[in-house]
């Protein structure tokens, strides 16, 4: 887990913000009160105006608190209690070059005294952006929320300040960044156009973002769903509606972005709110489904228990997280307490598969089940409790092994976070090995080529081979899951791809991972075309062979040339190869082509310019465009 650093601001250091700098990590720095006549008030934001377009200060603003209906406190005289949570909603006015939805990362105070107004006040600090940067996001929380408590709003400024003189994000790349007189040590999770490693390829360091909330807690927000990983896993990776219940938006936003992390490195194309609450634009139009009507591929996580019955068609629910606001700790499957759970001195222990109800029968147990399925989600309107109400039918097995490594955390505190990482780096290892192993199957369409050695580079590449969703089916049901797969999986195991090429997460990634397969042979032939050694090559062509290759290695220099805008030495380097090799070829050809190619006199510049005397990049494309 990430820790906070200690940090030491002075507001006299710190200059205004360049805009355009802060704005690649954030849009909006924000404090927002409850007000008990008026209700959720923006009351600070830097920049002043960021939120004034689309009724963006009230999306924000309701997004923010937890909702009274479902949170509670501890009663006390006098009590003070923070959360951290996120929420996800459309940008009603998105810039052109930024994704359609905003991040908004929270850090909520909620001060209850019997001496205030209705014994309490609540506040909260957020930062929005269009960046899904949770793990950074957080760690900035824990510094801006208690500043903006300690010093006031002028802390919104101070860190914003930092913020803007932080160097562009990096995505999926390590990085120090500095704030006051310490540095938040990120690894910022890959960009959204990213499609991630190749599928056959299993990243040696689980650590390593591969996805979106790879910070985020699985262990904790699952623990008593721990069964059920892998059937959440086949409904996120179909893409299948899912409403997420909680008691908190801590417990709420933490469990949504698990399930997003569970599928990486497939691009997650389904709309997800890791909070969502009815004054969400979005909630009268999903209200007004009539019944019968599909509901929209979508992931809503609720506090609100509301939710339950306006969102009855919702096919698949789950429920997670304990009511008590300060612990995320759930006991486990079976009734165990936490000190039963552990050894006789407090040590954390390996989880049994008995404590998971996976091998243990009772009469109360299959009772309860019974009565759990028959009420339905509505009985979390009586009492909370971990489940999970689906009507979908799952091919992937538990990983019983899996599940035997993980450790119970035990009471401490400090074990229990410590534990918790070990855990979390168990259950990511497994499924990331998992997806990538759902994905090997699609390796061949996605597959580079190079040329082959003594032949020539300056040819276009070959395509890659086409994909057709049917002959793919046909192929896999002959050639099998592989071994990885057969062992996890039960006879169904064909419908989970079908499914998968149906649903709305296929394409956007295969499209992705296509482009990428494609930009990476152009860059390897391009690669190939620079080490080619063309006195070898051209010596071992035909005259008509020479003569296509002198017109093939021309319009590879002027494409060159088009590209190397930027001017950087990489660029101006390759074009003065791809000339030299241009010369080169022309030099073994005939004389009588010779002189007709030098008849053009855009080639002749291009042949006869030397390195010495050689024009700006941009001025030899305009001379020399044929």
């Amino acid at each position: 887990m990430n820790r906070i650093p200690s940090v030491s601001l002075r507001a006299d250091a710190a200059p205004d913000p360049d805009p355009a700098a802060l704005a690649r990590w954030a849009r909006a720095f924000c404090v927002i009160r409850f007000d008990l006549e008026r209700g959720q008030l923006v009351e600070a934001c830097y920049p002043p105006d960021a939120l004034a377009h689309g009724g963006l200060d009230r999306l924000v603003a309701f997004s923010s608190f937890p909702d009274s209906m479902s949170h509670h406190l501890p009663r006390h005289r006098s009590s003070v209690h923070d959360s951290l949570f996120s929420f996800r909603l459309p940008d009603p006015s998105p810039p052109a070059s930024r994704l359609p939805f905003l991040y908004g990362f929270v850090f909520n105070r909620q001060r209850q005294d019997e001496r205030l107004p209705r014994g309490g006040e609540q506040k909260s600090v957020v930062i929005l952006s269009h960046a899904p940067y949770s793990s950074l996001f957080r760690l900035l929380l824990q510094i801006l929320g208690p500043l903006c408590f300690d010093i006031g709003h002028a802390a919104l400024t101070m860190v914003a300040s930092h913020v803007a003189a932080w160097p562009p994000p990096a995505p999926g790349c390590p990085m120090e960044l500095p704030i006051g007189s310490a540095a938040l040590r990120v690894h910022l999770p890959p960009a959204a156009d990213d499609p991630g490693p190749p599928p056959a390829l299993l990243p040696a360091n689980p650590s390593v973002p591969y996805g979106l909330f790879h910070d985020a807690d699985l262990f904790a927000a699952f623990r008593g769903l721990l069964l059920h990983l892998w059937t959440l896993w086949e409904l996120m990776v179909v893409g299948e509606p899912i409403l997420v219940v909680a008691p908190s938006p801590p417990q709420c936003s933490e469990a949504v972005a698990g399930l997003v992390s569970l599928v990486a490195p497939i691009l997650y194309s389904v709309d997800f709110r890791p909070y969502f609450t009815i004054h969400d634009p979005d909630f009268a139009r999903l209200n007004a489904l009539a019944e019968g009507e599909v509901f929209p591929p979508m992931v809503l996580g609720v506090t609100n228990l509301f939710f339950l019955k306006s969102l009855k068609s919702i096919p698949n629910v789950v429920s997670v997280g304990s009511p008590n606001p300060n612990s995320t700790r759930v006991l486990p499957a079976g009734g165990q307490t936490p000190a039963s759970a552990n050894g006789s001195n407090g040590t954390p222990v390996k989880l049994k598969l008995d404590k998971l109800a996976i091998n243990k029968f009772s009469p109360t147990g299959l009772l309860n089940s019974i009565k759990l399925r028959r009420e339905g989600p509505l009985s979390l309107m009586t009492e909370h409790r971990e489940a999970l109400w689906s009507t979908y039918v799952p091919t992937t097995k538990p990983d019983t092994s899996v599940l035997n490594r993980l450790i119970d955390a035990g009471v401490s505190p400090r074990i229990e976070e410590s534990m918790s990482v070990v855990n979390n780096e168990i259950l990511r290892r497994h499924f990331l090995e998992l997806t990538t192993n759902f994905l090997a199957p699609f390796g061949p369409y996605l597959r580079t080529t190079t040329p082959l050695e003594g032949s020539s580079p300056f040819v276009d590449p070959p395509l890659l081979p086409p994909f057709h969703a049917d002959e793919f089916v046909n192929g896999l049901a002959a050639r099998g899951p592989g071994k990885f797969l057969s062992k996890r999986m039960r006879s169904n195991w064909l419908n989970l791809y079908r499914k998968f090429l149906e649903g709305p997460n296929f394409m956007p990634w295969f499209r992705q991972r296509r482009s990428a397969a494609e930009k990476d042979q152009q860059r390897l032939w391009r690669q190939a075309r620079l080490n080619v050694d063309i006195e070898k090559l051209m010596s071992k062509m035909s005259e008509l062979e020479r003569i296509d290759s002198f017109n093939v290695i021309e319009r590879y220099l002027l494409r060159e040339m088009e590209n190397s805008g930027t001017g950087t030495s990489e660029s101006i380097a390759a074009c003065q190869i791809l000339k030299t090799n241009l010369q080169a070829a022309f030099s073994v050809l005939p004389k009588d082509m010779q002189q007709l190619l030098l008849s053009n006199p855009k080639r002749s510049v291009l042949l006869q310019v030397s390195h010495e005397e050689a024009p700006e990049l941009g001025d030899i494309v305009s001379q020399t465009s044929l």
